[in-house]
């Protein structure tokens, strides 16, 4: 399996409900590495995975919509505890939604999977990995 990974950050504030949560059930801030990793078994016409330069400028766009937000008053994420597992998710699946539509080029069609990795600290991350 072929992979390429681009990378960006998001800076988002939010809180929590459950007592699993202890202080961050507060309104805090959170600043995120986001790296998308995209898979396909075989290169395409180009030899590549896919293009780079859209890979980075799809994903920007996609935590552009997310970035400098209270998620706390997004109503998309009313009532949903915005985890770093759940927010890999929903950019893995915007960054989905984008290659259906065509946006990282025909060829990307050919991609099998994404993995999405968002760093809180040099120390912990979560990642989402889903199938095209």
């Amino acid at each position: 399996m072929f992979s390429i990974t681009v990378r960006d950050h998001i800076m988002i504030a939010h809180s929590f409900r459950g007592e699993v949560f202890g202080p961050a059930q507060r309104l805090h801030g959170a600043t995120f590495l986001v790296d998308a990793t995209f898979r396909r078994a075989e290169l395409d016409d180009d030899n590549i995975v896919v293009d780079i330069g859209l890979a980075t400028q799809e994903l920007g766009a996609v935590v552009s919509e997310l970035n400098y937000r209270n998620l706390d008053n997004e109503p998309v994420f009313a009532h949903t505890n915005t985890s770093t597992e759940f927010l890999a998710k929903v950019i893995a699946d915007r960054l989905a939604e984008r290659i259906h539509n065509g946006a990282l080029g025909e060829n990307a069609k050919g991609i099998a999977g994404i993995t999405v990795t968002l760093h809180e600290s040099h120390i912990a991350w979560a990642s989402y990995e889903r199938a095209l």
